[in-house]
């Protein structure tokens, strides 16, 4: 089983970032590679069981379903239900932590997840970078923009 881990401490207070990363639909506001999403059956995107599916800005469709949320702890989980990459048995974690000193946020993101043999490095890496990555960099930057 392959294991990514990403963290980093955003300059805004956890509430600030939690606004934004609480909407489980709301990821192609903000990240690059997410061209557009819909939440099926027209649940709530803080309803657990929720299904969002949505294309990635090269075509490919994905659904994923939200497993946890938690306002008070500022997290969420979710698995990866259909996707054209080989990302078998994924399941990611989201938590939020307030940093006093600066009143800023921490914020780890993780996934687990198995690969067909030979593949996982590969994948880890493209998780690890073009996704986790991705979206923390364009976070910071809308977090940035919307301060000024």
């Amino acid at each position: 089983m392959v294991r990514v881990v990403k963290s980093t401490i955003l300059d805004v207070p956890v509430e600030t970032a939690w606004d934004v990363l609480r909407d489980f639909n709301g990821h192609d506001q903000w990240h690059p590679v997410v061209a557009d999403s819909a939440i099926e059956r027209g649940y709530d995107s803080d309803r657990v069981g929720c299904v969002r599916r949505f294309h990635l800005v090269d075509g490919s469709e994905l659904r994923e379903k939200l497993l946890t949320f938690s306002d008070a702890e500022m997290a969420f989980s979710y698995c990866l239900l259909d996707t054209p990459v080989p990302l078998l048995n994924y399941v990611a974690h989201v938590r939020l932590s307030p940093v006093t000193d600066g009143d800023r946020t921490f914020w780890h993101w993780e996934s687990r997840f198995d690969t067909p043999p030979g593949r996982e490095d590969e994948l880890a890496q493209m998780v690890g970078e073009n996704i986790y990555q991705g979206g923390i960099d364009a976070i910071r930057a809308l977090l940035e923009e919307q301060a000024q």
